[in-house]
């Protein structure tokens, strides 16, 4: 099965009603959670922003609320320093207008991707059951294994966000910067999540060692549909249907190895002797 094949049996995968079914959860709690942060950022909201860049361009003392959020302060000092300085006040513009329209759109696919971790192994039960029961399912993960993946690629995106915050000044190559630490996160967060649901470590080391390029290419397809405003909220099902195909379909291939099967036997007779 070629790659396009598989992108079209994953789309026709994913409209079935099971899988809307699933999609639905993601879509609710998301924006949930951003309708929250939305009302909670309001309180202390963009026009009091636009007040406190306003004050700090013409020279007046800042007053910030103590009882603020603590990324509202560090954002607020942020504003206050770059509108001091005719050179940086565009930069400020910039950041204050766009930026916040930026960040909405990476929290949206950071918690559909969050989400849809818990839900990876019921779409990949539907999808063993359907097309690949031949295959036996030994996924290496664990509750904790996936937090602590969780925590190691939240920590590592935002290390990147701070490591490139100079190339965010810099036309074309900010693009980039935004960019690149949320698709670390989302090719680490995505692929660990199907992979050990499916596979042993020793599968997915065979696997991912010979087919490294081609798994990135394809979280590199699904990142660029993630960057469409909130497509996220309702495709996180077929990125996991995708990728779910594309593991499976290796897995087959390394089962149907004959060197594998070889070891097999050998495994099965080496038992057979032993209970003897």
């Amino acid at each position: 099965m070629n790659e396009i094949e598989i992108i079209f049996k994953s789309v026709k995968d994913f409209f079935t009603s099971s899988m809307l079914k699933i999609a639905l959860i993601p879509l609710f709690i998301t924006m949930l959670i951003l309708y929250s942060m939305f009302f909670a950022a309001a309180d202390f909201g963009i026009t009091n922003l636009q007040e406190i860049a306003q004050a700090s361009q013409n020279g007046q003392e800042v007053v910030i609320d103590e009882n603020a959020p603590f990324y509202f302060v560090w954002f607020t000092y942020l504003i206050v320093f770059l509108f001091k300085y005719s050179v940086t006040s565009w930069l400020a513009g910039f950041l204050l207008y766009t930026i916040g329209t930026v960040l909405i759109l990476q929290a949206s696919v950071i918690l559909s991707i969050i989400i849809i971790g818990f839900l990876t192994p019921m779409i990949l039960g539907i999808l063993h059951k359907r097309y690949y029961s031949h295959l036996e399912l030994n996924g290496y993960g664990t509750l904790f294994s996936s937090l602590w993946e969780l925590f190691k690629s939240l920590s590592m995106m935002v290390l990147l966000f701070l490591i490139l915050i100079p190339v965010y000044f810099v036309p074309v190559l900010n693009i980039i910067a935004f960019a690149l630490p949320l698709y670390y996160f989302f090719h680490k967060l995505l692929n660990f999540d199907v992979s050990s649901t499916i596979l042993t470590k020793e599968q997915y080391k065979e696997i991912y060692k010979k087919e490294a390029n081609s798994f990135r290419l394809r979280t590199l397809f699904l990142y660029l549909i993630s960057m469409i405003p909130f497509a996220t909220l309702f495709s996180a099902v077929y990125f996991i249907i995708y990728l779910g195909h594309s593991y499976f379909i290796q897995l087959d291939k390394l089962e149907k190895n004959p060197n594998k099967q070889e070891e097999k036997n050998q495994e099965q007779e080496d038992i057979k002797l032993i209970s003897n």
